[in-house]
């Protein structure tokens, strides 16, 4: 029998109710009270954690309440802000580069398009969507490393790149669901999906999901 490769609509039907079930309190993780934090911490958080980003963003925005405030901050000052978040300065010169151009192009105010977003320095299209979804109430689903891997172990998506994840994913999944979902799969991936040793026997999915079939002992 040949190998299948993606779920069938009543599976994915199951999957999306049974994470759901299990975890009804996903949400963002990252702390933010207004769009230019979590633009910010949604930067900070690749290759981070977001337990270290909470931390780190904790101080910083006692003293850093918009995108001017980061204008006037000497990048080196920034730099020592954010330091243990790692590629630290990567991320203080992309930082100090969308914000100066939120300032001058955008009247300090974070844009809801995502087009504009991912044109900003250090913004890419996973970090577009976590704005523009949890900032904006937009329906996306940004493919981290987490819904990458789960998405694909389960099958709802099949392919070796984000883009065509994200792709597959809008086309196969309700479009008012896709911000609930990018958090149930993010969360799934981090508590019982995980990358190394994925907790197959005590999963909920177990029993459609692909990964699970095709590798049992």
């Amino acid at each position: 029998m040949a190998r299948r490769k993606y779920l069938k609509k009543e599976e994915i039907e199951f999957v999306i109710e049974a994470l759901e079930k299990k975890y009804p309190d996903a949400k963002a993780e990252l702390d933010f009270t207004n769009p230019f934090e979590l633009l910010i911490a949604t930067i900070l958080s690749a290759q981070c954690t977001d337990v270290r980003v909470n931390i780190v963003t904790g101080e910083l925005f006692k003293i850093v309440k918009g995108p001017l405030d980061i204008v006037n901050m000497p990048v080196d000052s920034l730099k020592e802000h954010i330091r243990t978040c790692g590629l630290y300065q990567t991320k203080a010169k992309n930082i100090k580069a969308a914000c100066e151009i939120i300032v001058n192009e955008h009247n300090s105010i974070i844009p809801e398009d995502r087009e504009i977003l991912v044109k900003l320095p250090g913004v890419g299209r996973k970090t577009a969507n976590v704005v523009v979804s949890n900032a904006f109430d937009q329906a996306a689903i940004a493919v981290d490393t987490h819904v990458f891997r789960v998405s694909n172990r389960l099958g709802l998506a099949h392919s070796e790149n984000v883009l065509d994840t994200e792709k597959q994913l809008m086309k196969r999944l309700p479009k008012e669901i896709w911000s609930k979902t990018h958090h149930t799969l993010i969360f799934h991936g981090r508590r019982q999906c995980k990358a190394r040793k994925p907790e197959c026997e005590t999963c909920p999915v177990n029993s459609v999901c692909l990964f699970h079939k095709y590798n049992k002992k």
